[in-house]
């Protein structure tokens, strides 16, 4: 299969780096553009073609379409904070969803075919069951997950109007870092528990918060679908595949193992792989927090080759720490 340039927004973030490095793993060129307002220049890997820039940069977008000659896009750029989102919803509306217009515009006036998007489970809201499929009801509670839905509404209106398929990925919650610790959770202030915990067996926290513990679960805390950040970016590398392969067809898919665990069996896991024990504060139930939320991943099975790799906790939880052991080298803590 012809190995065409691949434009990564957010390239320099979290998920978005691991991207880079599947795709370069997997022998395609690719170029990244990030603003750096989250990400970092040294997530970047040497060789890879950086452009300092905004998605809603039509002139730069322009300029890296020719230079690069970009014929599929994975969008990653955006901003992910619930609460956040809660509190400055139009900062979310302008990053999410504005600036993604700007971007698929672009993509559309430079004649890109292709376009993964980076979405997420806060599209389903509070799920009447779990998992969930993606044919479950979409009713976002917060401006995030509203953000979100409404650039998976665009990309379904532009593919019908113009000659450009798409696949929208909904992520759970993903964790864990690169195995060869080349990337990683690298954000100041993270909210994911993997990354907080981790933190805090590494003496960066002094405890966790676990937030509510009278959930509908076995042991009252919330239950999660975990993925690790690399076999979610193998399955950004093989939807492009399938994008490549039937370009009328687009694509939209859960990605999560398809099944959780509770914040006490994330934090027993963190205790196990690090040998101490993280300090647990209760603290009440946050609005919004659904008891469980586990994805059904039938769809991305039957539709891809993708065999998870990492699909153990204690093996997202060690990948997790080695990378936070090494951020603090790099950052000389």
């Amino acid at each position: 299969m012809s190995k065409v340039p691949v434009l990564v927004t957010g390239g320099a973030g979290y998920i978005g780096s691991h991207a880079v490095l599947a795709l370069s793993d997997a022998g395609y060129p690719v170029a990244v553009i990030d603003n750096l307002t989250t990400g970092f220049r040294f997530a970047v890997p040497e060789g890879v073609a950086f452009y300092e820039g905004d998605i809603e940069d039509g002139d730069l977008l322009s300029r890296i379409f020719a230079e690069q000659g970009i014929r599929a896009i994975m969008h990653f750029a955006g901003s992910i904070i619930v609460p956040e989102s809660v509190g400055n919803p139009l900062k979310y509306y302008h990053n999410n969803t504005a600036k993604s217009r700007a971007l698929i515009a672009a993509a559309v006036a430079a004649s890109v075919p292709h376009f993964i998007f980076s979405s997420t489970a806060a599209t389903y809201g509070i799920p009447e069951v779990s998992p969930v499929t993606e044919d479950s009801p979409k009713r976002p509670i917060n401006p995030y997950g509203m953000s979100k839905l409404m650039t998976e509404t665009m990309l379904t209106d532009v593919s019908a109007a113009h000659p450009l398929n798409y696949c929208v990925l909904r992520y759970f919650n993903v964790a864990g870092a690169d195995p060869e610790a080349r990337t990683g959770q690298s954000t100041a202030g993270a909210t994911h528990l993997i990354k907080v915990a981790v933190e805090a067996a590494l003496g960066k926290r002094a405890s966790v918060g676990v937030f509510g513990s009278d959930f509908d679960t076995p042991d009252g805390t919330g239950v999660r679908d975990y993925i690790h950040v690399s076999d979610l970016a193998a399955a950004h590398v093989l939807a492009l595949e399938a994008l490549i392969a039937a370009p009328t067809q687009s694509l939209t898919m859960n990605c999560g193992y398809g099944r959780g665990f509770s914040v006490l069996e994330v934090l027993d896991a963190v205790d196990r792989v690090t040998n101490r024990k993280i300090v647990r504060e209760m603290q009440g139930r946050r609005a919004g927090d659904p008891d469980s939320l586990i994805s059904d991943n039938r769809r991305i099975k039957a539709t891809l080759p993708w065999v998870p790799r990492y699909d153990d906790l204690d093996t997202i939880v060690s990948h997790a720490l080695a990378w936070e052991r090494k951020l603090s080298e790099i950052r000389g803590q």
